[in-house]
């Protein structure tokens, strides 16, 4: 069966890259390949996510402090400009029907920071002082009153006695998503624009043969191996990449290993204080705790019901997949990257030390950190549920040498770009257009010239800065708000 393009995996990352050759090449044949019975069911499920458009409005760990005290915001800017581009090219699936009704995956929701103690107060006050100067966050405010901060976060400084000053910023531009509903909107209109997209098919191997093209062998629902060959593969399987891609034999897929981490939240059981929250609120990560570990209470939307969640707390699965092998970590050891992996697991210790930590904590231990949030949480309000599992890339780098742990998305491709491959975690949905177009850059080099008229009608600021061209921003920004309906409404009733 021989097709252009083969996507595997059918969460966000394949459903935006599909969607964008559909519209650039609409001629070209597609096959999805799924392991599991429909599609956006791994991380892109919203109980598998935190559901936050990362745009780093409110997640301290995108701004660093330097030495000299100033506050550095390229890693913010650039996130929030990479978000920008997600939101134009949803408007556009919107303005053009390719999907419908936006409020069923993206909604308004305030975003705020929040921090304790006279050190954190002074490095919040000039982080708001650094992003604020930047038009991309206009609209940012910082408050130490306590007054402010009972309007913007009621159930957080309700009955709170501590004596230690808090601060916060908030931003009403922030969104709610929900990966796993806009998922499904895009592999419909795939479905509607036949491409072939093959549920319950597990892909077991693949290589590269000697037209250029790749084969691979796929099992499918009924067991039966079927060969499929494309001229471009996307691996796009979450976790499940790894192995594929350490399968595929190219160079660039060497000494590259995962670590897996999976992730788990309280979730509010009782409406009465599910009703009295309204935003995200991002705290700071503790000491010698990793990034992926900032604690957030957040309002969400999942199948169109209000949900308040805690968390993440970190827990451990030697699986890549949460529908993953118990043996996922042990079989990508391989001779090219054991002494990698062998020198991330002596650098790591800290982190091994936490999430065993994390692991043995007892739901008490998890509530007295809630209560650092609420302070008159009772624990019969609050149940586990256990989220998306991660693997974080670990590679040799310049800066961290050998066996340095990666914490953002990685994307792998071939020399000859007829294969790439998505790996790593966070900020990656909310940023799935910007990296899906880097793949089309580096992987489509004699047709990106050709396509530019259509991605920029696709993504007006397509090749431009938005922070430099503050203009360009506002237009995108109203237009972007109109379409996706994002002007803020008042808090929903809890729907039963």
């Amino acid at each position: 069966m021989k097709t252009d393009v083969i996507l595997i995996g059918a969460g966000i990352m394949s459903a935006t890259l599909g969607t964008l050759l559909k519209e650039l090449a609409p001629d070209w044949n597609i096959t999805v390949l799924e392991k599991l019975s429909k599609a956006g069911e791994e991380s892109s499920n919203a109980w598998n996510n935190a559901g936050t458009g990362h745009a780093a409005l409110c997640e301290l760990n995108y701004t660093s402090e330097k030495p000299d005290g100033s506050v550095d915001i390229t890693k913010a800017v650039n996130v929030n400009e990479q978000f920008q581009v997600s939101m134009q090219f949803w408007s556009y699936l919107v303005n053009n029907n390719l999907i419908g009704k936006p409020q069923e995956f993206i909604r308004p929701l305030p975003h705020i920071s929040m921090v304790q103690g006279d050190k954190n107060v002074d490095f919040l006050k000039r982080r708001f002082k650094a992003l604020t100067s930047n038009p991309l966050f206009e609209g940012m405010e910082f408050s130490e009153d306590s007054k402010t901060l009972e309007e913007w976060m009621p159930l957080i400084m309700q009955e709170r006695t501590s004596s230690e000053p808090i601060a916060a910023t908030k931003i009403d531009s922030g969104t709610d998503l929900n990966f796993g509903a806009l998922t499904t909107k895009l592999f419909d209109q795939l479905h509607n624009k036949n491409v072939d997209i093959q549920y319950n098919h597990s892909v077991e191997n693949l290589k590269q043969i000697s037209d250029g093209s790749w084969e691979l062998k796929v099992k499918n629902d009924s067991g039966q191996v079927e060969r499929r060959t494309a001229k471009f593969v996307f691996i796009g399987g979450g976790g499940g990449s790894i192995h594929l891609l350490q399968k595929s034999g190219i160079p660039e897929g060497k000494r590259i290993g995962g670590f897996p981490v999976s992730g788990m939240f309280m979730v509010c059981n009782n409406p009465f204080v599910t009703e009295k929250h309204h935003a995200k609120v991002y705290g700071k990560a503790k000491v010698g705790a990793p990034p992926m570990s900032v604690p957030h209470l957040d309002t969400r939307y999942i199948n169109n019901k209000k949900a308040l969640l805690f968390g993440p707390f970190a827990g451990f699965s030697p699986k890549f997949l949460k529908t993953g092998s118990m043996f996922d970590l042990i079989t990508s050891v391989k001779p090219d990257n054991v002494l990698t992996m062998l020198a991330a697991g002596a650098k790591e210790m800290p982190l091994t030390k936490y999430l065993i930590q994390q692991v043995m904590s007892s739901k008490e231990q998890r509530m007295n950190e809630l209560r650092e949030f609420i302070p008159n949480a009772k624990s019969e309000d609050w149940d586990l549920v256990v989220a998306g599992q991660r693997v974080q890339v670990i590679k040799d780098t310049e800066e961290g040498g050998k066996g340095t742990l990666q914490f953002g998305t990685e994307v792998v491709t071939a020399e000859d770009g007829s294969i790439a491959a998505l790996l790593g975690a966070s900020p990656g949905a909310s940023t799935a257009v910007h990296v899906m177009l880097d793949v089309l850059n580096r992987c489509f080099p004699e047709q990106i010239k050709e396509w530019e008229p259509k991605i920029k009608e696709i993504v007006p600021s397509y090749g431009l800065s938005l922070m430099e061209n503050p203009d360009l921003l506002k237009d995108i920004h109203a237009s972007t708000e109109q379409t996706l309906e994002l002007r803020e409404r008042e808090p929903e009733k809890v729907l039963s």
